[in-house]
C-alpha cells in the first residue's frame, strides 16, 4: 500500500467516525433541551441506530456486494447523510427529527461494513495493516468531542439552554459532505459477489443459528442480547446525566471512554491467554455494573472522580465483552460459518438487544422522578446495574469454558 493510498484511508476511517461522534454524543441532552422530549421518545431516536443495524446487512448484501463499487456506494450515502443532517439540524419538533434521523441512521450504519471493504481491498496483511487504519477512526471520535467541549462550547451550560448543541448536526453534516466528495477518489473496490442465487439466510446470518445447538454458544448469544440492555442506558442516559450533574465540558470528557477503549484493546490478547474467554469476559459484564454504580453515587461536586472512572471503564466494559466476544464466536463458528456468525451475533446485540435496552431506558427515565419532577438518576444507573450483575451471574454459572477454544488464537 502506498503512502497516497494510506493517506486517503486513514482520513476515510478518521471521518467515518467524526460524524458519529460529533452528534451522537449529545443526542440525548439535544433532545431534552431543545425538543423537550420524554423519555420514551427519546428510546424511539435511539432507537434508529438499532433499525439502523438490522437494515444494513440487506444494502450491503443486496446492492454493495453485488452490484455497485463499494467507494461510490459510501459517496452517495454520505452525500444524501449531509442533506439529513441539515434537515436533522433544522428541525423543530421531535416527530419531524425522528424521520430525518431515521432515514440517516439506514444509510449510515451500512457505511461501518463498507469503509472496512475499501480498506481490506488494499491490504495485503490485514491482520498487521488494518489496526493501523482503523486507530484513525477511534482518533476521529474523540477530536469530536473535543471539538465540542472545549473548542465550541457547544455543551456549556449557558450553551445547553440557548439550544446550541443542534450546531452538532452542522458540524457532522459538514464533515458527511467532505467524506461524500473523499469517497469517489477512495481506491476501486468492485463488488464482491456477481452472480449467483441471493439468499436472505446469508445477509443476516440465519445459517449460524445451527451454532445455538451449542449449549455454551447459546448461553453466550443469550447473554449478548440480555448485557446490551444496560449497554442502551449509556448511549442514550450518559450525556444528559452529566450534563445535569454539573459536569463541565461533558462531551470531551465522555471521550475519555474512546481512549480506554483503545488502550484496552491492546490487553484482549493478554488476557485470553492467561485466563481464557470465560473470565475475559466476566470482567467485562462485571465493569458495567460497577460503572453504574459509581455513577448512581457519584455526583459532579466532591465525588465527580467517580463519574470520570465510570466513563473511563468503557474501555473494559465494551472490549472485554464485545470484541473478545466476536473473537469468541470467530473460533466457534469454523470457515463455513464465520461471516454469518458474525451476522447473527451483530443482528442480537446492536439490533434486538440494543432496541429493548432502549425501551427500557426511556420507561425507566420516563417513571423514575424525585420529588421534584426531576429524572432520579440514581434509580436510572441501579437498575441497569442490577441488570448487568445479573447476566454476570447467568453466565457465570451457566457458561462451562471447558475446551479453552479461543486460547488457540
Amino acid at each position: 500500500m502506498n503512502t497516497t493510498i494510506r493517506i486517503k484511508l486513514s482520513v476515510m476511517m478518521f471521518l467515518e467516525f467524526f460524524i458519529w461522534g460529533a452528534w451522537f454524543v449529545t443526542l440525548g441532552t439535544f433532545l431534552g433541551n431543545n425538543l423537550k422530549a420524554s423519555g420514551s421518545e427519546t428510546a424511539a431516536v435511539f432507537s434508529t441506530q438499532s433499525w439502523g443495524a438490522i437494515i444494513a446487512p440487506f444494502i450491503i448484501g443486496l446492492i454493495a456486494d453485488r452490484y455497485f463499487n463499494a467507494e461510490k456506494i459510501l459517496g452517495v450515502l454520505h452525500l444524501a447523510g449531509a442533506f439529513l443532517m441539515y434537515q436533522m439540524y433544522q428541525s423543530a419538533d421531535v416527530g419531524t427529527f425522528y424521520v430525518y434521523v431515521l432515514s440517516y441512521m439506514v444509510l449510515y450504519m451500512p457505511t461501518l461494513a463498507l469503509v472496512n471493504s475499501v480498506a481490506f481491498n488494499q491490504m495485503n496483511d490485514p491482520e498487521k495493516e488494518f489496526a493501523n487504519i482503523r486507530v484513525w477512526g477511534t482518533i476521529g471520535w474523540i477530536l469530536a468531542g473535543l471539538s465540542i467541549s472545549f473548542l465550541f462550547h457547544w455543551d456549556s451550560t449557558e450553551a445547553v439552554s440557548n439550544g446550541l448543541l443542534k450546531n452538532t448536526f452542522l458540524l457532522a453534516g459538514i464533515a458527511a459532505l467532505v467524506l461524500g466528495l473523499l469517497s469517489f477518489t477512495l481506491p476501486k473496490t468492485p463488488p464482491k459477489v456477481s452472480e449467483g442465487k441471493i439468499k436472505i439466510s446469508d445477509i443476516i446470518g440465519l445459517d449460524a443459528l445451527k451454532l445455538l445447538k451449542d449449549k455454551n454458544f447459546l448461553i453466550f448469544f443469550i447473554s449478548s442480547i440480555l448485557i446490551c440492555i444496560p449497554l442502551a442506558f449509556y448511549y442514550q442516559n450518559a450525556h444528559p446525566f452529566l450534563t445535569a450533574a454539573g459536569v463541565e465540558n461533558p462531551t470531551g470528557k465522555m471521550a475519555i471512554g474512546q481512549i480506554s477503549e483503545a488502550l484496552f484493546l491492546l490487553f484482549i490478547p493478554v488476557f485470553f491467554a492467561r485466563f481464557g474467554f470465560k473470565k475475559t469476559i466476566l470482567v467485562g459484564m462485571l465493569a458495567w455494573a460497577v460503572r453504574y454504580v459509581l455513577f448512581a453515587y457519584g455526583n459532579g461536586d466532591d465525588l465527580s472522580f467517580m463519574l470520570i472512572i465510570g466513563i473511563a471503564l468503557h474501555g473494559i466494559c465494551y472490549d472485554f465483552f464485545f470484541v473478545s466476544g466476536q473473537i469468541y464466536t470467530n473460533s466457534k463458528a469454523g470457515e463455513k460459518y464465520k461471516s454469518a456468525a458474525q451476522g447473527l451475533i451483530t443482528l442480537a446485540t446492536y439490533g434486538i438487544g440494543m432496541l429493548i435496552g432502549f425501551a427500557v431506558a426511556g420507561w425507566i427515565t420516563d417513571n423514575y422522578k424525585t420529588v421534584e419532577g426531576a429524572i432520579n438518576w440514581q434509580m436510572v444507573w441501579i437498575i441497569p446495574a442490577g441488570i448487568a450483575f445479573a447476566v454476570f451471574l447467568i453466565f457465570a454459572l451457566l457458561f462451562q469454558d471447558k475446551n479453552k477454544t479461543v486460547n488457540k488464537i
